[in-house]
């Protein structure tokens, strides 16, 4: 199977120098001389008479070109132009093999449409669309606006899904920010204080790490959850089938456990490859070290993000093919394969995308959180105070609008471009048609199919 789209001929080529659809004259089984007639003489005889060869029997008299027709109730339907142009007849399109004409459009992995092959002279028949998308290899216009439409057609169950997670990870957050993280901002603070000693900086280096990584790990386990549920919808939505919320979660709850050990085995091996980056340059020291160890962090990040990105697809791959958490690793190393720059590309785009318009959300409520706050916003732009209830709570609306965009649109894109990688390789589209009910498209689906 082919790893790329291409276009076929769904036959064999023409002989060389005959037209595609010209008959060749039939030849006897055995070569005949020429006949003779009543006077002796040959028909080869006659001046201008045609070539003879062996089998060859023409008569002398021969129809004008172009103007030959079969008598009329005998036509064989297999050489009626009238039957064999398509709907938009003969001048639709180019008429050699080399311009694309009849019977040279397919698709690459060598299927037919639904119209068959020869719909038409300009192309290949149009792809079925039972849902979001059409079920043929997409574009990056098309990934992204399948996410969207995901997103507007379906928006109670979106919307449900996002704010709901969103609201719980967003309360857990500002609890913790407010009563056992509040010291936060003093230890920020004190890491740009040109008077605080080693260990003072040392001591508040880990304080924020410490902090941050909590809170990292709270919105990672809310981020992951909304993908479980939203891969679902997503999955449903290309076959045009709506789920509700509460079928998105019985659906996703079995694979979470996977899910989560799927990620946080991700989470252990980046970490793994920065220590190994770093640990060279620190046990090194000096400024040879140093930079030994700037090179190695600047190494050990290409690593991981040419692991992530190969690894990118292995969530889709655990929910819908109800995959082991290695075999999704696995599958994904294989659809990505080849495909690197361009899975790479899409995903950066779509997170791009989504920051920015949670940006544009989030910033406003934070700068309000900040003027409500005591002292008003020069002190919380001092960083000298810890965070306020009142900046936290305005901050965390608009944290939570912001999730609104960002949940659906990055699992809604890393979803539909999983499907396009198995559209591509494995000819998904079929069973995806089978599964939507697709008119010309009977039997059971072959393969593991999103979804069904």
């Amino acid at each position: 199977m082919n790893d790329s789209p291409g276009w076929a001929s769904p036959g064999s080529a023409p002989s060389d120098g005959q037209e595609p659809g010209a008959s060749s004259p039939a030849e006897p089984t055995s070569p005949a001389a020429p006949a003779d007639r009543p006077d002796g003489t040959h028909a080869a005889d006659e001046p201008g008479a045609p070539a003879q060869g062996p089998g060859a029997k023409w008569s002398k008299e021969q129809p004008p070109p172009a103007q030959w027709s079969a008598p009329a109730g005998t036509q064989n339907p297999a050489h009626d132009p009238a039957q064999q142009r398509g709907p938009t007849g003969w001048g639709a399109g180019p008429a050699s093999p080399e311009q694309g004409g009849p019977g040279y459009a397919g698709y690459g992995h060598g299927h037919q449409g639904p119209g068959g092959w020869g719909t038409g002279w300009g192309g290949p028949p149009p792809a079925a669309k039972p849902g979001v998308i059409p079920l043929r290899p997409l574009g990056v216009g098309e990934i992204l606006d399948g996410a969207v439409t995901t997103m507007r057609t379906y928006w109670r169950t979106v919307l449900g899904i996002s704010l709901t997670v969103a609201v719980v990870v967003e309360v857990v957050l500002v609890l913790l920010q407010g009563l056992v993280l509040n010291d936060t901002a003093d230890s920020t603070a004190l890491l740009t204080d040109p008077t605080a000693t080693v260990d003072e900086k040392t001591g508040a280096m880990g304080d924020v790490m410490v902090n941050s990584g909590v809170l990292a790990l709270v919105s990672l386990i809310g981020t992951i959850t909304a993908t479980a549920l939203l891969t679902a919808v997503t999955s449903r939505a290309v076959l045009g089938k709506p789920v509700t919320t509460g079928e998105a979660w019985r659906e996703a709850r079995p694979r979470l456990p996977k899910l989560f050990g799927l990620i946080f085995l991700l989470l252990f091996v980046v970490a793994v490859i920065g220590v190994v980056g770093v640990l060279p340059g620190a046990l090194l020291g000096g400024p040879g070290g140093g930079a030994l160890a700037a090179l190695g962090m600047v190494a050990s990040l290409a690593v991981t993000v040419w692991l992530m990105v190969r690894f990118s697809l292995a969530s889709p791959a655990l929910m819908l093919e109800k995959q082991s958490v290695i075999k999704a690793l696995s599958r994904s190393a294989k659809l990505v394969r080849g495909s690197w720059w361009r899975v790479f590309g899409i995903q950066l785009l779509s997170m791009l995308i989504a920051n920015i318009v949670a940006m544009i959300v989030a910033v406003p409520f934070a700068l309000a959180g900040g003027i409500l706050s005591d002292g008003g916003l020069e002190a919380f732009a001092q960083g000298g105070s810890n965070l306020s209830w009142t900046y936290l709570v305005v901050a965390g609306i608009g944290s939570v609008i912001g999730s609104l965009v960002t949940f659906p649109l990055t699992a809604g894109v890393v979803v539909l471009l999983y499907i396009d990688q198995r559209i591509r390789r494995e000819a998904l589209d079929l069973d995806l048609a089978r599964a939507a009910g697709v008119p010309g498209h009977t039997g059971t689906a072959t393969g593991a199919t999103p979804g069904s």
